[in-house]
């Protein structure tokens, strides 16, 4: 994903921070903490890496697919927001 070098210092600590959510949750396990909290731990760290994957996925899109704000065809431009906007819904 070449085209992401500019945000890639964003995106690696993206990434860094779901380690630590990680091991948070590594923690968790071993302490015995109760199964609420090493839950709410999970459902955090799942909220994070849905976060990541919609921003990789829309980068995708508009560098490689179409951009909907640069796309001169205003169908395929629709099509393009509709999906990222598909996209990001499901990954809620």
């Amino acid at each position: 994903m070449g085209h992401l070098a500019k945000d890639k210092g964003k995106l690696v600590a993206r990434v860094r921070r779901l380690q630590g959510q990680l091991e948070a949750v590594a923690r968790s396990l071993d302490e015995d903490a109760p199964c609420g909290d090493t839950l709410q731990l999970v459902a955090s760290v799942r909220g994070a890496l849905n976060g990541l994957t919609v921003e990789l996925i829309e980068e995708h899109v508009r560098n490689h697919v179409v951009d909907p704000e640069h796309e001169a065809d205003p169908e395929r431009a629709k099509g393009a927001a509709d999906l990222l906007a598909v996209v990001r819904t499901y990954m809620k």
